[in-house]
């Protein structure tokens, strides 16, 4: 999807943006035309409340949305959104007295606010669409990249199994590659033994469809970023076969990859200073008579074995091999996302993106970053004395240990367990909104990436973006 801002040069409507205690000095200055229909339709400057204005011919000239008090803002984010459905078609311009952080929320809540996932919808009618032109101060280059950026990883977590396999992801990562002037290698089906992804080749060869890791490289110089993002296009669970309720949303699976998928294309859209390395093992977990087996021991690509006690924590395997391979380059800095845990749902909910590092100046830079990209995130910890569970006595590592707690933290352990020197993030991301939010419509939604994008300065010492 791509996203369009107005033409600052053309002709644009006013769209008056005000907190309720500015709201009186509008109706007896700028506003005093419209305040009686103001007064009569209860107008109180609440957070998203849209009232279109009316022109001395009837026609629709203007229009006057709420900013809510502080507390609302800080209990909706991008609430201004649910204004912008209710403008009518045309070129639209911010004003009020908004900062400049607040009018860079503003302006990309607005363009989230227009996507729609139609796909399987062609014939329905296509809303009107308000163009904005980009506020002062605002980076429009950054804020369009963004944006789309998003999209993508929407589109990705949106698409259905069906569509969205191990070959369709490759496909994606292909285009995107073609688009950025970038190169992509793929190690496929069998070939992923001969090459020593073990783990990777366990947890698909059930599927028909040949698991594959995908690797796209992108930029000559600078400091080197590696994303892992989790592609399991599907997941039943295996042989350890998830109820059917539990299967529901596993479309949503690789919302690793459709992540990091999406922040690279933020990246190269931007032409940031930096070698991209993006490494997704894209995999189904399905049921077949040579389906991974509870029990099996894997020995990694590290070398280390794996005793797989839940063959529904497949998703820590094939990152892991994955991991493993990112480190034999030594980037300055290795992030891995993916949709991996229960648990982290359970502490967080589905707003936050629950992070790991060991390195305080990464958690300094990202908290920075998801501030600056309203994109929030929660740093949980790599807690050391949990070590222990994840080893069984017959392996290096278990999968699944029985722990009963802390599940989110001992897949984060188990992760880290296969990185050696990067200074290294983890996401232990949900990917999904359950019910309609502005500017994130029930469905897939990105999380992580904007906060990622803008602590990249920081971390790897780039000039600012």
């Amino acid at each position: 999807m791509t996203f369009s801002l107005a033409d600052p040069a053309a002709p644009c409507r006013t769209l008056h943006v005000l907190r309720p205690e500015e709201l009186p000095s509008f109706l007896d200055g700028a506003g005093r035309p419209w305040a009686p229909w103001l007064t009569s339709t209860a107008f109180e400057a609440g957070l998203g409340d849209l009232r279109l204005l009316p022109g001395e011919d009837g026609s629709v000239c203007a229009a006057v949305a709420g900013f809510g008090t502080a507390q609302a803002r800080r209990r909706q984010r991008f609430g201004l959104a649910k204004a912008v459905s209710g403008l009518p078609s045309g070129n639209w311009r911010i004003e009020g007295r908004l900062s400049p952080d607040e009018r860079t929320e503003a302006a990309l809540a607005w363009l989230l606010s227009s996507y729609r996932f139609d796909r399987y919808r062609p014939g329905r009618k296509p809303a009107p669409q308000a163009l904005l032109v980009c506020p002062e101060g605002v980076d429009a280059p950054r804020l369009i990249a963004m944006a789309e950026g998003e999209a993508l990883t929407r589109d990705l977590i949106n698409t259905p199994a069906q569509d969205m396999g191990p070959v369709e992801l490759e496909a994606v990562a292909r285009a995107l590659a073609a688009r950025f002037g970038a190169a992509v290698a793929t190690t496929v089906g069998e070939d992923l033994l001969a090459a020593n992804f073990p783990m990777i080749h366990a947890v698909g060869r059930a599927s028909p469809r040949e698991p594959r890791l995908i690797d796209l490289r992108w930029g000559e110089a600078g400091p080197a970023l590696t994303l892992v993002g989790k592609g399991v296009c599907f997941d039943t669970g295996g042989l350890n076969l998830k109820p059917s309720n539990g299967m529901n949303l596993m479309k949503k699976d690789m919302g690793g990859a459709a992540t990091v998928l999406g922040l690279a294309q933020m990246i190269m859209a931007l032409g940031l200073p930096l070698r991209l390395r993006v490494l997704i093992p894209a995999v189904e977990n399905v049921v077949a008579g040579n389906a991974l087996k509870p029990k099996d021991i894997l020995t990694s690509r590290k070398g280390l074995t794996v005793e797989v006690n839940d063959t529904d924590a497949e998703g820590r395997l094939v990152l892991a091999d994955a991991l493993a391979l990112a480190c034999e380059e030594a980037p300055d800095v290795l992030v891995s996302m993916a949709t991996l845990t229960g648990a982290a749902r359970v502490a967080v909910g589905p707003d936050i993106a629950p992070y790991y590092t060991d390195d305080a100046s990464l958690a300094a830079a990202l908290e920075q970053g998801a501030a600056r990209g309203f994109d929030p995130v929660w740093r949980m910890p790599f807690h050391d004395p949990y070590d222990a569970v994840i080893e069984p006595a017959i392996a290096d590592l278990d999968n699944a240990p029985g722990f009963g707690f802390a599940g989110s933290i001992t897949a984060a352990l188990f992760l880290r367990r296969f990185v050696d020197g990067p200074r290294y993030l983890h996401f232990d991301i949900y990917g999904h909104t359950p019910t309609d939010q502005p500017a994130r419509p029930k469905g897939g939604v990105g999380q992580g990436a904007r906060a990622i994008l803008g602590a990249l300065p920081q971390i790897l010492g780039l000039d600012a973006t």
